[in-house]
């Protein structure tokens, strides 16, 4: 197994925030960042926008990637939120150990 890297995007720092912080409080991501405003153009019910954007990218063991995934889509205020999915290729194995220690839950195996 390997790390993911989710990405998603939100209106506000605020709504990223705390996006970030409750997957990683409820510990099904071990880390979260925040980049931003980016500028997303996009095409919407037939319609052309541009809006201002935070890029929120939670990061977590491979096996945890569906849990992480209806977490986000359950509690994203967006219709139709972006949420893609990128593999590591490679990941520090310490890095990696690190990842699973902290999406563990306590007391579990």
């Amino acid at each position: 197994m390997s790390l993911v890297q989710l990405i998603t995007t939100l209106a506000s720092k605020d709504e990223a925030l705390d996006l970030a912080r409750a997957a990683v409080g409820a510990r099904l991501a071990a880390c979260g960042q925040i980049g931003g405003p980016i500028t997303s153009v996009y095409r919407w019910r037939g319609d052309l926008h541009e809006s201002e954007e935070y890029l929120c990218v939670l990061k977590a063991p491979t096996e945890g990637l569906e849990v992480l995934a209806a977490f986000v889509r359950e509690r994203h205020p967006y219709d139709t939120p972006e949420i893609t999915v990128i593999e590591a290729l490679f990941t520090d194995e310490g890095y990696l150990e690190w990842a699973r220690a902290e999406t563990a839950v306590p007391g579990s195996p």
